[in-house]
């Protein structure tokens, strides 16, 4: 019996990029990119495993090594726009925020339920890991080329920050593939109200 759920949601890929390793978060666009199962080569969050951050500090002594969960930043196109005119702004660049992949057609797309599927038509397989956090660090990146902005990002992009992914099955996209988005078929955890 299958544990992950197809749903109807086909995210178009509007958008993709890649954060050099030796570089801040600012990403590259690329049309087309190879994910293996360490990530995208040459990647700012590539490889197996990543020492621990503030996001999991409540876990582990910051440096300690973990498991690389954080290995793809996912986007929706229809959420950056609410950041963008939240903001302020005509648009917001998907390379200011260090996104791997931006996509259209999924709604709600930074609540996708944590261990969600994005699947491509040659086996690609994305695991959504958790909701990225908004943070100061686009911002910085944001005001570069937008003075002014860069403060307004981290309280526009509360619940519309997308999510980290990481490599299930390695394969290749481009821009306009499509990837089919699976979620867990089970009931949602009551333990805490």
């Amino acid at each position: 019996m299958p544990v992950l759920r197809e749903t109807e949601f086909l995210g178009e890929i509007t958008w993709l990029g890649m954060v050099p390793a030796d570089a801040g978060i600012q990403a590259e666009a690329h049309d087309m990119l190879d994910f293996g199962f360490s990530g995208v080569a040459g990647e700012r969050h590539e490889g197996a495993q990543r020492p621990s951050c503030v996001r999991v500090k409540n876990l582990y002594t910051p440096g300690t090594e973990i498991r690389n969960t954080r290995q793809v930043t996912i986007v929706s196109e229809e959420e950056l726009a609410l950041i963008a005119a939240d903001m302020g702004l005509a648009q917001l660049d998907p390379r200011h925020l260090g996104a791997t992949i931006v996509l259209r057609g999924i709604p709600d797309f930074t609540h996708v339920p944590p261990a969600a599927r994005l699947q491509g038509a040659d086996g690609v397989t994305l695991t959504v890991d958790i909701e990225n956090r908004p943070c100061v660090l686009p911002g910085r990146e944001i005001e570069k080329d937008h003075t002014g902005f860069g403060p307004k990002f981290k309280t526009a992009a509360e619940n519309r920050r997308g999510v980290t992914a990481w490599v299930e099955r390695p394969g290749q996209l481009k821009r306009g593939d499509s990837l089919r988005l699976f979620v867990p078929d089970q009931p949602a955890w009551v333990g805490e109200h």
